[in-house]
């Protein structure tokens, strides 16, 4: 039983969304298509995913309130539901993005990323992206990306074309202001240059040095590497609800 049926309800356009609720979000689509054997998720799990230290900036600490708190929001605005186990003891969390919004599936990819990680340079949201969906080249990619454009739900601080040009989501809130500045020569903006962490407190951006094949290349190593560790902590949360299960019928 979810709660409520999507395809019957009538909900509002989404275009802000909380830090909290970007996150949520975020863990709940990418898990979806990472680990589909474990989805829908777990609060723990959820938990576990959004302060996860690969392919999260920033790096959160968020409690189990917390988390369930960002769930509660996003139900009324057709984003997440609440599932049960067969069993009926165990509530489970589902998004419900595909029927909320007009994506594509890469397009659906390409907005999970910048939801758990912010804004992005062209090679790297292709390879981050994917993980989740096959996105066969930067030409395809650009494609994806002026569909969101033009939709609103994307920003970029210049041409598609030009190097180094980055890519971020439009559902921050207006007091984030977090709106990307086009650039020319010097002319920098300061929310183009800093990262802002979940305190609040910017720190400078991280340097890129590789080339974009050089980059492309240690990102999907790296990214494999963190598939495993992700999986690994996936099947360790599982194996804590089943016993924690266990217990209760047990009576322990």
């Amino acid at each position: 039983m979810n709660g409520f049926d999507v395809e019957e309800e009538q909900f509002s356009p989404v275009r802000e969304l909380s830090k909290p609720q970007r996150r949520v979000l975020g863990v709940l689509i990418e898990k979806a298509y990472t680990v589909p054997e474990s989805y829908p998720l777990t609060v723990k799990s959820l938990v576990a995913g959004c302060n996860q230290k690969s392919n999260r900036a920033p790096v959160t600490n968020y409690s189990e309130d917390q988390v369930v708190q960002a769930v509660e929001e996003l139900r009324p605005l057709g984003l997440v539901a609440v599932v049960h186990t067969e069993s009926g003891r165990t509530e489970r969390y589902r998004h419900y993005a595909r029927k909320r919004f007009p994506f594509t599936e890469p397009q659906l990819a390409i907005i999970t990323e910048l939801l758990l990680r912010g804004r992005q340079q062209l090679g790297e949201l292709r390879a981050r992206a994917g993980r989740m969906v096959p996105i066969e080249s930067l030409a395809d990619l650009k494609q994806e990306i002026e569909g969101l454009l033009e939709k609103g739900y994307v920003q970029v601080d210049g041409p598609l074309d030009r190097r180094g040009v980055e890519i971020d989501h439009n559902f921050h809130l207006p007091s984030e202001n977090a709106r990307l500045v086009s650039q020319t020569g010097s002319n920098i903006s300061a929310s183009a240059t800093t990262h802002e962490s979940e305190e609040g407190e910017p720190h400078p951006a991280t340097p890129r040095a590789f080339s974009p094949a050089e980059e492309q290349k240690w990102e999907a190593a790296h990214q494999a590497l963190q598939q495993e560790v992700a999986e690994l902590r996936q099947t360790v949360s599982e194996l804590q609800d089943n016993l924690a299960e266990l217990r209760r019928s047990l009576g322990a």
